[in-house]
């Protein structure tokens, strides 16, 4: 499937059965201490022998501190979340970083957590990670630049009560984190051993593995991405700086073995619709400075290197004229260079205006488009409407991929692509009848459809392929349970809840059917270990009660 989609891509948490109404106090566990992962201070410190002057300007950019220690930028303060109820407070003292939380009416919830990393270099906002069971979950509350406070992480504004656990997977980590490692087969989120083993972007992250150049003292080179070919050097920045529409990871491979050098189009297809004019999107400058009259007059020669210096950022009093000099180097007339609003040397708030990111609130992204009159009305949308999805790289995507693209839009909620999406699926299907992500969603479509027979069909098929497809695996059980299949049910959610316990949905599933099969003591094992990640799912709560109360009677179906 696309990379980068998860469990939203599941009919979550479609129960089985309904919920009894009874409240239970949340439980809570801590942290025992570990090893944990270096910061970019401590993990190039080899480079530093030979580059120190490079090494402390790294230091202090966004890419070296996109994550880290939580301890090394730990910001107490508070913060109530009204539609919860729900009382929210980050401390730090004797070195270590807590995240407390509290609700003094019913139900009643108190617990904390150890926050062990920070994500964020703290330019829009600051977030932090917890390690529960040897899984990597990210606190519910964020800290926000532009406020200077605390508040509820993009989209849980609304939630009315503590939000579930919120697993961080590698596709989180792989442009904050360096190092990150391969999580348990069929986990999410859950790690034997360190899930990363550097914060922050290394200097490896961009020039390679350095082992040799290290040993030979320097006589063996050094990937430097200002050498290599235009789309290989590209690919580097392309790789964490490029979201598209949608995105879809070539077959066969994972764009986790990217390494610098390669070419990013061989591992993933990027999708844009096509004459789609202002970009609403956070992340998505690649695409804003493809648009740019720049890029497109100087083509191949002209990267984000050209004005960005990965090694270097500017304090903010330095940035006017930092990347007025950058402008300069192409606009070198005099009438740029002298008579050019020479009362505001500050090319950008003109040309390169901040605006709002439609889908991360509070935060302020800069217009790579570099518009010539950005002011002006008419120019900002006049493109006509979009009509469907096309590669945003050079080269033309897989009618595979571009299949996947569109079933992405569909379950990211574009509805009006449901037919598109499942022609082309089909169509990918009979040319590749062994492509795992291509039939499993086909089942979802299926499913969607109301096709349950053939949903299950695809979904098997799918899961003979890989496995450990948890998105097929769910799915499959839930429609296995209504139609009455509860022992296969029921083997499917515990295969998953194994090694996911931190998602709640297969886990609350897994307790009903056990309920129903007559298993009592496994139905309420299952709801312990999901209010330990997830505390405040109510219907955990509710349903927990019930049995141990005897209200909910947990009986075997009689035998026919």
């Amino acid at each position: 499937m696309g990379e980068g989609k998860g469990w939203n891509c599941s009919v979550l948490v479609l129960l089985v059965f309904s919920a009894l109404s009874v409240s239970l106090a949340a439980q809570s566990t801590n942290p025992a201490s570990r090893p944990l992962a270096s910061p970019v201070r401590v993990a190039d410190a080899v480079c530093a022998k030979c580059h120190q002057e490079i090494f402390q300007k790294y230091l202090s950019t966004p890419m070296a501190n996109a994550s880290g220690l939580a301890v090394d930028k730990a910001i107490p303060g508070k913060f109530q979340h009204a539609n919860s109820g729900v009382d929210y407070g980050v401390t730090s003292k004797d070195g270590e970083v807590w995240l407390h939380y509290v609700r003094r009416e019913e139900p009643r919830l108190e617990g904390k957590q150890q926050l062990l990393y920070f994500l964020g270099s703290g330019h829009l906002g600051v977030t932090y990670l917890y390690e529960l069971g040897g899984y990597l979950l990210e606190s519910p509350v964020a800290y926000y630049a532009n406020s200077q406070s605390y508040d509820m992480k993009p989209g849980l504004t609304n939630v009315r009560s503590m939000p579930p656990a919120l697993p961080v997977t590698r596709g989180c980590m792989r442009c904050h984190m360096s190092a990150v490692q391969r999580e348990v087969t069929g986990s999410r989120s859950r790690f034997s051993g360190l899930p990363f083993l550097h914060g922050g972007i290394t200097c490896e992250s961009c020039h390679g593995e350095t082992a040799q150049h290290v040993t030979s003292g320097g006589k063996t080179a050094v990937l430097n991405p200002l050498k290599l070919a235009p789309q290989q050097r590209d690919s580097i920045c392309i790789n964490c700086h490029l979201e598209g529409e949608t995105r879809v990871e070539r077959s066969g491979r994972s764009v986790d073995d990217f390494k610098p050098g390669d070419n990013i189009s061989d591992f993933i297809s990027y999708f844009v619709y096509d004459r789609e004019g202002h970009s609403s999107r956070g992340v998505s400058e690649i695409e804003q400075f493809s648009q740019s009259r720049c890029k497109r007059m100087s083509g191949e020669r002209m990267s984000c290197m050209n004005c960005h210096d990965p090694h270097y950022s500017p304090k903010p009093a330095e940035q006017p004229a930092y990347y007025r000099q950058k402008c300069l180097s192409c606009h070198a007339q005099p009438k740029y260079a002298s008579a050019h609003h020479s009362e505001n040397p500050d090319c950008t708030s003109c040309h390169m205006p901040k605006g709002k990111a439609q889908n991360v609130p509070h935060v302020a992204w800069t217009d790579h488009r570099i518009r010539r009159e950005p002011d002006r009305p008419e120019l900002l949308d006049r493109t006509p409407a979009p009509s469907g999805l096309v590669s945003f790289l050079s080269g033309e995507a897989s009618p595979r991929d571009l299949a996947l693209a569109y079933y992405n839009v569909v379950i990211d909620g574009n509805t009006l692509e449901r037919d598109r999406a499942w022609r082309m699926l089909e169509a990918a299907q009979k040319a590749n009848p062994q492509d795992a992500p291509v039939l499993s969603a086909l089942g979802y479509m299926s499913q969607l459809s109301g096709n349950t027979a053939k949903a299950v069909e695809f979904y098997r098929e799918s899961l003979k392929l890989d496995p450990n497809d948890l998105i097929a695996e769910n799915n499959l059980a839930i429609l296995l349970a209504r139609s009455g299949n509860l022992p296969e049910a029921r083997d499917i959610w515990r295969k998953v809840f194994a090694v996911n316990e931190d998602v709640d949905g297969p886990g609350i599933n897994l307790s009903l059917v056990e309920c129903r099969l007559g298993n009592k003591d496994g139905a309420m094992d299952v709801l312990r270990r999901v209010l330990v990640y997830s505390p405040d799912r109510q219907i955990a709560r509710e349903r927990l009660a019930a049995i141990e109360s005897g209200q909910e009677k947990c009986a075997a179906p009689a035998a026919k």
